[in-house]
């Protein structure tokens, strides 16, 4: 396959992807917000994602910051902000923050380093816990601990489920198709030889 055919044609197979922000600071102050869509659940105890960053390069900010202070945070992005969110991912120069230049604000909580996204409405503070580069493509995998969580508790059901669909988060396949999301059923816990029923509100 042509070269910029066979990315499109691969980022996109996997179909719907997780869509988050990543706002991260360098030593001098300096904010960055970069646009992801390889973040991924790693464990729950302790809480640990993974995420996918491109092969490291003079303009990747977001590596840098990540390396030099330990410190990220992941943003959802709502309908209203896709093309927003969208235009973070243009190669702006090294230490131009997006925030400005995308139409975001910045948020900062006193016990935590790296910007938040106000126009987002799940926000999470990661500590970096690995960082292992991967020797196949380049690519560097960063594996993150989550230490901060800002959302209204509306948004969590008894049972712990966060309702993306009432958050508003936009999800993505490929690089550059976003998607809303409607639920079909939440489904209880699978056992077998028992036939799956809806737990779509019933109480945890």
């Amino acid at each position: 396959m042509e070269k910029r055919y066979r990315t499109t044609f691969v980022n996109s197979l996997p179909g719907y992807k997780c869509l988050h922000m990543v706002g991260t600071i360098n030593v001098h102050g300096g904010t960055n917000l970069g646009l992801f869509n390889s973040i991924f659940h790693i464990g729950a105890d302790p809480p640990l994602l993974g995420m996918i960053i491109r092969p490291e390069s003079t303009d990747n900010d977001t590596l840098h910051n990540i390396k030099a202070t330990g410190a990220y945070t992941l943003n959802n992005v709502l309908p209203e902000y896709y093309d927003n969110a969208h235009q973070t991912s243009a190669r702006f120069q090294s230490g131009k923050s997006e925030f400005k230049h995308c139409g975001f604000t910045e948020h900062f909580i006193p016990s935590f380093k790296a910007p938040f996204v106000s126009e987002s409405s799940i926000n999470v503070g990661m500590e970096v816990r690995e960082i292992i580069p991967l020797k196949i493509n380049g690519t560097t995998l960063i594996i993150g601990e989550i230490k901060q969580i800002i959302m209204d508790r509306s948004l969590i059901a008894a049972d712990g489920h966060v309702d993306h669909v009432k958050a508003g988060t936009v999800t993505v396949t490929g690089l550059d198709s976003y998607f809303t999301t409607n639920l079909i059923e939440r489904l209880a816990y699978a056992k077998p030889n028992e036939k799956p029923w809806s737990s779509t509100g019933v109480d945890a």
